[in-house]
């Protein structure tokens, strides 16, 4: 058996979101062809472990060199050196560019690099930044692919970024679409029965401002339809939620069970699948919702519009206002049940034809294997 590669992941955070998750799908399905060392640039944010299938040879980096801080060719040197110990290294966002940077300045020796870019943060919801343009611009010039899931990244990296074209991956993201068809768990989200006549909305997402989750508590607390919000996730944001919550009166309509690993065992629960977030690109979670059979409502961000059906397309609120969330949330409870089934099994298609992991894994090892001169080693 050939050697396993021996990857080095650089994570602005290894809490379970969207890209975490996606990671972990891939470390789980190269199974014994890779081993990982992981790293995040946020001390402690590692939840998403949790997911790594039994067996998977990784490890958590310890005294890993500092991911973050001022722009110094010492520490960029120090991040290349502790790089060449791997065959290949993968980085994710923002958080993690100055992964890229150090093997833009000291690349001698430094295995072949693929960045990640998912999307943008909070303080980047409204704009980019052009100071972080020019850096990640400069930043990439040595990274060997940059890996993006949307259309509209995939615009910001040749347009913006400047990024050759042949050098530019669009990999949609993708799930076990398979996992979604089998009927919910009874018990699987903790502090949650269902009340007979009630609509229940829920979300999967880490609770970071980018996401906007009190802005979902509001929009949900200001309808008159008998409604439950589901929230699964962990993260920073929750105490905020809670009190927005208070603030609406709707204590008890809202359930924030923290981190749930297995989206297929609960997400079936939902009547409707909502998305607040100020920043996305191509939301895994929408793909779940989509997979399991749910109509989507969602502000305008990234590619949610072109991901869902056109029936769907309504419901996708094109300026993301709260009151215009609400109304769109309050039109599907509101509307004949067999009509919310109907529109979520056209989701449910499209899910299964287009956003199958079995291609997106595919894509990404073909890649990989093609950047570090081994084109058969994942698969």
């Amino acid at each position: 058996m050939a050697r396993p590669v021996n990857i080095l992941h650089l994570h602005s955070t290894f809490s379970l979101g969207g890209k975490e998750a996606r990671a972990v799908r891939l470390m789980n399905a190269f199974g014994d062809r890779a081993r990982h060392t992981i790293v995040s640039s946020m001390d402690g944010q590692y939840g998403a472990r949790d997911a790594i299938a039994a067996g998977i040879n990784y490890e958590i980096a310890q005294n890993p060199p500092p991911l973050t801080g001022g722009p110094s060719v010492k520490r960029y040197e120090a991040i290349a050196a502790y790089m060449r110990r791997f065959d290949l290294v993968l980085t994710y966002n923002w958080g993690a560019i100055d992964g890229a940077m150090a093997r833009r300045v000291s690349s001698v020796g430094v295995p072949p690099l693929v960045h990640h870019e998912d999307g943008f943060n909070a303080d980047e919801a409204d704009g980019l930044k052009p100071t972080r343009n020019l850096y990640r611009r400069f930043a990439l010039t040595k990274a060997v692919a940059l890996v993006v899931p949307s259309e509209t990244l995939e615009d910001i990296a040749l347009k913006t970024w400047k990024q050759p074209r042949e050098r530019v991956h669009r990999i949609a993201n993708g799930i076990d679409t398979a996992l979604y068809a089998q009927k919910p768990k009874p018990n699987a989200i903790p502090g949650f029965k269902r009340k007979p006549g009630e609509i229940v909305i829920g979300t999967v997402a880490g609770l970071r401002e980018v996401k906007d989750l009190p802005m979902l508590v509001r929009a949900v607390g200001g309808m008159s339809s008998r409604v439950r919000l589901v929230i699964v996730g962990e993260g920073p944001e929750r105490q905020k939620i809670l009190n927005t919550a208070e603030r609406m009166g709707m204590q008890d309509q809202l359930v924030l069970p923290g981190f749930l690993p297995r989206p297929h065992e609960y997400i079936g629960h939902f009547d409707i699948l909502a998305l607040s977030s100020k920043s996305e690109q191509f939301p895994i979670c929408v793909i779940e919702g989509m997979a399991a059979g749910l109509p989507i409502v969602s502000t305008p961000v990234g590619d949610v519009l072109r991901m869902v059906v056109p029936d769907n397309a309504s419901f996708i609120e094109k300026r993301g206002h709260e009151v215009l969330i609400r109304d769109a949330l309050e039109a599907l409870a509101k509307s004949d049940p067999e009509g919310r089934r109907w529109l979520g099994e056209l989701n449910r298609r499209k899910a299964v034809a287009e956003y199958d992991e079995a291609t997106m894994i595919a894509r990404y090892a073909a890649l990989y294997g093609a950047v570090i001169g081994r084109p058969e080693a994942f698969v």
